[in-house]
C-alpha cells in the first residue's frame, strides 16, 4: 500500500505551527530573562560600575595577552609585531635571577598569609568579646588606620622607627648597650621588616571581614551555649570559629590565588641594592627589566605566568578546602 501524498497547503501549515511554537517558545525565554532583570534592577544598577571596572580594565586587556608571544613595537602595533612563540617565557625562566625571585615572592607571600590570617581572626574574634563599646571603637579605628596610608607615608614612619642613627628602636637597643642595627639594609633583617610591616598596615582591614562574621551569628547560639554551662573559650571553639569558617576559607582560597603578589608597592619602597638578594620580587624584576627597559612582551608573559600559577593555586586549594573543611568556591 502507498503512502499517500501530503498536499501542499498542510505542509506549509504545519511549518507555520512550528515557526510559531519556536517564536513563542523564544519570547518565552527571553521574558524570562527580560523580568528578573527589570524586577531586580536597582540591584543590577548599583553592580553596573563595579561590572564596567571589571570589563573595561580587568577583561579588555585579555585581548593584549598575545603581546607575551610577541617582540612588541609601538609603532607596529599588538597585531603587527612578530610572533616570537615562547621566547619571552623562556627568558624569565633561564634567567640568573628567576629561583631567587620565585623563592622571595613565595617567602613573603606565605608569611604574610599564615602569619596575618590568624592575628586578623583573634582580633576579631576579641572585638567581638568585648564589652566596652567605647574601648573597641577605639581599637578599631587605631587597628585600622595603617591600611589608609600609602607605602610611601609607611617607609617615612619606618624610617623614624629602624633609623641606625636616630631611629627609636635603635635609641632603645644602644640604651641596652648593644648595636645599631640597620634593619632596612640588612639582608638578615630586611624580610622580617616587611612581613611584619605588611602585617601591621593590613591586619586591622582584614578584621573588618571576620568581625562581620562574627555580627551575623544569631545570639541565640551564644544564650543557648550559656545556659548549658559553656564557658567564653567554648563558644568561641565551637560557635565563633566555626562560624565564620566559611570566611576564612574563602579569604585563603582568594588569597592563595595571588600567591605571587608579594606586594610591588611595599617593596619598591622599601628596598635598595643592598638586599636584591632577599627583597627583589617577581614584580619588581619586571619593572626593571620590562618597564625601564621597554621590554613590553618579557612584562606580559611574566604577568601571564602569575596568572596561570595562580589558577592552579585555586583550583588546587578549592579542591582541598573542599575535601577537609566541607568549603569551597566553586
Amino acid at each position: 500500500m502507498k503512502h499517500e501524498e501530503v498536499p501542499s497547503h498542510f505542509s506549509s501549515l504545519a511549518l507555520t505551527k512550528v515557526a510559531g511554537l519556536n517564536s513563542t517558545s523564544w519570547s518565552a525565554r527571553l521574558r524570562g530573562w527580560v523580568r528578573p532583570l527589570w524586577r531586580n534592577r536597582r540591584f543590577y544598577l548599583l553592580m553596573l560600575p563595579s561590572l564596567l571596572y571589571f570589563l573595561i580594565f580587568r577583561y579588555a586587556p585579555i585581548w593584549n595577552a598575545q603581546i607575551a608571544f610577541k617582540d612588541f613595537k609601538p609603532l607596529l602595533g599588538v597585531m603587527g609585531s612578530p610572533w616570537v612563540g615562547f621566547q619571552h617565557f623562556e627568558t624569565f625562566v633561564n634567567s640568573f635571577y628567576f629561583n631567587e625571585l620565585i623563592i622571595n615572592t613565595v617567602i613573603f607571600s606565605t608569611a604574610k598569609l599564615v602569619l596575618g590570617l590568624p592575628l586578623a581572626v583573634i582580633l576579631a574574634i576579641a572585638l567581638h568579646e568585648t564589652w566596652f563599646v567605647r574601648y573597641r571603637t577605639l581599637v578599631q579605628t587605631v587597628v585600622y588606620l595603617p591600611h589608609f596610608l600609602s607605602w610611601v607615608i609607611m617607609f617615612g614612619i619606618l624610617l623614624m622607627m629602624l633609623s641606625p642613627g636616630n631611629g627609636l628602636i635603635n635609641t632603645i637597643i644602644e640604651q641596652f648597650g648593644g648595636d645599631p642595627i640597620s634593619f632596612l639594609t640588612s639582608p638578615q633583617w630586611f624580610r622580617w621588616v616587611v612581613i611584619l610591616s605588611d602585617i601591621w598596615k593590613e591586619t586591622g582591614w582584614s578584621t573588618i571581614i571576620y568581625l562581620a562574621a562574627l555580627l551575623s551569628i544569631s545570639p541565640h547560639l551564644y544564650e543557648a551555649a550559656t545556659v548549658d554551662g559553656a564557658s567564653h573559650l567554648q563558644r568561641i571553639w565551637h560557635i565563633s570559629l566555626p562560624g565564620i569558617m566559611p570566611v576564612i576559607v574563602l579569604v585563603t582560597l582568594l588569597r592563595l590565588g595571588n600567591i605571587l603578589d608579594a606586594g610591588f608597592n611595599q617593596i619598591f619602597v622599601l628596598y635598595s641594592v643592598p638586599v636584591y638578594s632577599v627583597g627583589d620580587i617577581i614584580d619588581t624584576w619586571v619593572y626593571r627589566q620590562g618597564i625601564l627597559q621597554f621590554q613590553f612582551g618579557l612584562a606580559t608573559a611574566v604577568g601571564l605566568f602569575k596568572g596561570v600559577i595562580g589558577l592552579i593555586m585555586i583550583l588546587f586549594a578549592n579542591q582541598i578546602a573542599k575535601r577537609v573543611a566541607q568549603q569551597s568556591l566553586f
